[in-house]
């Protein structure tokens, strides 16, 4: 026995939706961006007083990272699992990740192999006055923000916290690019470092164990920078996944993360 169903049937095929696909135009990047927005099962019949924490994904198109970290965090926030609570992820799609997610630099291979480099000013600054006001003002969020970021998006989360530290709450930095520009932010000397903040900021880094030494010796160095301040606000932890190498490391560092930074 089997069922056949005509093309257009519309019992039988239906859109799969787990949340919005919204355009916003940027004023600061003078471009408009896609955002693909997960939204937790319940979203759109709880009541109106329950609110979301907001995970932000960097390299957030749904042919990067969106669907697979919008499925961990479901799975997280399920009533058996209990590790996260409900939230809405807020995958930011990529137009120029390269010029996004880089600060400006005068290393001539760099410039070769990244033509459009330098708009990480900008691109926080989109962060911080459109996008984040943006998703408040259009779904009910807590004041708790997370943001994921892996390689060059790691390195971009590392500059939010070391110059916009109080953007986020929680910072899950992935196999992160520090080698950019000479490693200057491993010679920064952060506002993380020297401020003591009222609210708790929780901080996981990871990376590979079958990466390239130097991403290796970068993560740990890192990790060791941000634990010499004497800020009693900051939780920092810091992990080597053996058997990950740099394009399969994200999944398993999340789902870690995840779960160390919502436990603390």
């Amino acid at each position: 026995m089997f069922c056949s169903y005509g093309q257009n049937d519309s019992k039988a095929v239906q859109p799969f939706e787990i949340g919005d696909i919204v355009e916003i135009h940027s004023s600061i990047l003078d471009e408009s961006r896609i955002l693909n927005i997960y939204l937790p099962n319940g979203y759109k019949t709880d009541s109106i007083n329950k609110l979301y924490p907001v995970i932000y994904l960097l390299d957030g198109s749904k042919d990067e990272d969106f669907i697979h970290i919008s499925g961990l965090v479901q799975f997280g926030s399920f009533s058996w699992i209990n590790m996260i609570p409900e939230s809405i992820v807020v995958g930011i799609a990529n137009t120029d990740r390269k010029r996004d997610f880089t600060a400006p630099t005068t290393d001539k291979e760099h410039l070769e192999a990244f033509p459009t480099t330098g708009g990480s000013e900008k691109f926080i600054s989109f962060i911080e006055n459109e996008l984040q006001p943006y998703i408040d003002n259009n779904y009910r969020t807590t004041s708790t923000k997370t943001i994921i970021g892996q390689s060059l998006g790691g390195l971009l989360t590392t500059e939010i916290l070391f110059t916009k530290p109080n953007l986020f709450n929680n910072y899950l930095i992935v196999s992160p690019s520090l080698w950019w520009k000479d490693e200057y932010l491993l010679d920064a000397n952060p506002e993380l470092i020297q401020t003591d903040f009222k609210d708790v900021k929780n901080i996981f880094v990871a990376v590979g164990g079958d990466e390239d030494k130097i991403m290796i010796r970068e993560a740990q160095s890192l990790f060791n920078l941000i634990q010499k301040s004497k800020n009693n606000s900051l939780n920092t932890n810091f992990e080597i996944f053996e058997n990950q190498n740099h394009g399969d490391i994200l999944h398993i560092a999340a789902y870690k993360g995840l779960k160390v930074i919502f436990n603390e």
